[in-house]
């Protein structure tokens, strides 16, 4: 049975952690862990340092599933889970969170640098330390004061931490959930911290489905002076980009479990083609970020993509290749009566005094993989939601306040 004086034990210890995990965010963010793809070197320094703290802090029990990784330094990505155990040894309630973060963009749009998290005006500053750090900590402190305190959860507590979050998972928990001794089981309760609103109303029980894709043009170079003597893959590229807008018209449907409610289709990273002004490029490279309603088939979608590329192709006399990035069909959501959902209403109507309820985004996060093979699992934080952003922060009371949530979920019975 839940026990209220051992949660405020537990809460005023966690208050007493305030310095400390400050002190984690700041030792986390110093140590950059960007994915190859994204031009990094992974997150095998940042596991060491987290590994390394948490040992002092009192955590024991650890097993890894690293995914090797040619492509990194270390020649492998770090996933690693911590436990400990409770009454019910069988039963796991897990908060999985992320090694890696994104790359900071522009640095002159940064106030300070992005790999030094500074504190002002109540909140930690720096790449990394709301996406996916202020949750990552905050669990890790929820854990530490019930081993100080010594009070014994009604189930084991296991803290998962994957690399490979920010691209594909390719070589985080789609990995772990590969291996035949992966530690998830489908009665456990799974919490992924990774997504919210400012209120901490929002418990993410389905996402849209994922697709990206790259296009590029092949045209023919020439000089800017004479360009009836090639043709302009840029233009050819810009021209299919206005038409793949007509994929709002021709996928309407609203759902209002998602917000927005519809698909969306969005041109987004562009590479760079010639390097002079009086050069018509031969080449052009675009990308475009899908979130498609559950309802729509994916392999629908390529088709009517396909159908207005070569309407484009024919039109410029160019050719232009698709390359698929990332792509998810979304699986079923969580129910909505699922005991983790339940189990964070509770939690966060005792901590945050607000109803929180069951709902859907557009955002992609590790959570379809567990859906996917139909593991109930939520995804929750109150958060500040400026993730990627330049300046990016979170609230120093939300990491303790979430911690408080964690906590109280880990004494439910």
């Amino acid at each position: 049975m839940y026990n209220e004086l051992n949660f405020k034990k537990v809460a005023r210890r966690i208050n007493s952690y305030k310095k400390a995990m400050i002190d984690m965010q700041v030792a986390l963010t110093a140590t950059k862990a960007v994915g190859p793809d994204n031009d990094g070197e992974g997150e095998f320094e940042k596991a060491k340092v987290l590994k390394k703290r948490l040992i002092e802090l009192g955590f024991k029990n650890f097993r890894h599933y690293d995914a090797p990784d040619k492509s990194v330094p270390a020649g492998i990505r770090p996933n690693f889970i911590t436990t400990i155990e409770g009454k019910n040894k069988k039963k796991h309630i897990w908060i999985l969170t992320h090694l890696d973060v994104v790359p900071p963009g522009e640095l002159k749009l940064w106030s300070r640098d992005p790999y030094e998290a500074y504190v002002k005006n109540g909140l930690i500053y720096g790449r990394g330390v709301e996406d996916n750090q202020q949750d990552m900590v905050a669990s890790i402190f929820a854990v530490k004061a019930l081993i100080d305190e010594g009070i014994a959860p009604s189930n084991s507590i296991g803290l998962a931490f994957v690399s490979d979050e920010e691209t594909s998972s390719k070589m985080g928990l789609r990995y772990m959930l590969k291996c035949r001794n992966h530690p998830f089981k489908k009665d456990d309760l799974i919490i992924v911290p990774d997504g919210g609103n400012p209120r901490g109303t929002l418990i993410e029980v389905a996402e849209k489905s994922m697709l990206w894709l790259r296009f590029k043009t092949r045209g023919k170079q020439c000089h800017a002076s004479i360009p009836q003597l090639g043709k302009n893959a840029f233009v050819a590229a810009s021209h299919l980009v206005t038409q793949l807008a007509l994929l709002k018209k021709r996928y309407p449907k609203s759902d209002s479990l998602f917000k927005p409610p519809t698909s969306t289709f969005e041109p987004t990273k562009k590479e760079a083609n010639v390097g002079n002004v009086n050069t018509i490029p031969g080449e052009d490279v675009f990308y475009l970020d899908c979130r498609i309603l559950p309802q729509y088939k994916l392999s629908d979608v390529m088709s009517e993509i396909k159908k207005i590329t070569r309407a484009t192709e024919n039109k410029f006399k160019v050719k232009i290749e698709i390359s698929e990035v990332q792509k998810l069909q979304a699986p079923k959501p969580t129910p909505s009566d699922a005991p983790v959902v339940k189990a964070l209403e509770k939690a966060v109507k005792s901590i945050y005094r607000t109803k929180a309820t069951a709902g859907g985004v557009g955002a992609g996060t590790v959570a379809a993989f567990f859906r996917k093979k139909n593991y109930p699992v939520a995804v929750w934080s109150k958060e500040n939601m400026n993730a990627h952003q330049p300046d990016e922060n979170c609230t120093i009371d939300n990491m303790l306040s979430n911690a408080k949530v964690f906590a109280h979920i880990f004494l439910q019975d």
